[in-house]
């Protein structure tokens, strides 16, 4: 079995798991394409040591980027970068490792800790 995900315009519609051959007796009138997923993918790497695919995990409302060939989810603050490599969203500075949990806050474009007011 494989995970794919339907792409309209650029967007994941619908995430399904089939066999691959069920494309080949599957009938989709409706716009958009078949692309295969990888639910072990993240950031460009297969998180049991396996060959990653289109850098992450498809999910409905990503985008899929036909020249990076890759899976992006959408971007979840004004701040936030695009990391090429991985196709993660990055923060302008880094979450703490120390205590938490932590939340972004994009008005002061700085992590909070979750009981801070």
């Amino acid at each position: 079995m494989g995970n794919f995900a339907k792409v309209v315009n650029g967007v994941v519609t619908q995430v399904i798991v089939a066999e691959p051959e069920f494309f080949n007796t599957f009938v989709d009138i409706t716009p958009g394409r078949w692309i295969q997923t990888s639910y072990n993918t993240r950031g460009g790497a297969h998180l049991e040591g396996g060959t990653p695919l289109r850098k992450n995990y498809a999910g409905v409302g990503y985008i899929y980027d036909d020249t990076r060939d890759a899976f992006i989810s959408p971007k979840p603050y004004n701040s936030w970068t695009l990391n090429e490599d991985t196709c993660l969203w990055q923060p302008p500075i880094q979450r703490p490792t120390e205590g938490g949990p932590y939340f972004w806050d994009e008005e002061t474009q700085n992590w909070k800790m979750l009981t801070e007011e």
